[in-house]
């Protein structure tokens, strides 16, 4: 089901991109008073503007449903204390990989000293 909304999410947002790109600027009013506007009549008489807002506007809500979600997924996934991916660390195997090459220096560890004492007697 989440993969469904991925795809979904991700092919809206794609189209939002395109609606957005075809529709004209609010500058674009100057120059239809010249005539230049006379062209762009595929989509009627009223221009494509209605369409355009209208395809907008539905793939607008169609994204913010798809990221809310993908929001409660993700909510509910977080609690889960899922270690899938997540490196095993193992000290026993990893001290023996570093044991066995010879180019990377053994880390020691220190020994704390018994009788040495940050503070003085006083």
């Amino acid at each position: 089901m989440e993969t469904i909304i991925v795809v979904v999410h991700v092919i809206t947002a794609i189209v939002i991109v395109g609606l957005v790109l075809l529709q004209q600027g609010k500058g674009a009013d100057a120059g239809a008073s010249f005539g230049a506007g006379a062209s762009q009549t595929v989509f009627g008489a009223s221009g494509s503007g209605n369409f355009l807002v209208r395809a907008t506007t539905i793939a607008a809500v169609i994204f913010f449903v798809t990221s809310l979600s993908l929001a409660i997924f993700a909510r509910s996934n977080a609690g889960v204390g899922a270690s899938t991916g997540l490196p095993v660390v193992d000290q026993q195997l990893l001290e023996e990989t570093i044991s066995s090459q010879s180019d990377i220096p053994v880390l020691e560890e220190e020994q704390p000293a018994s009788n040495q004492s940050d503070v003085p007697n006083n």
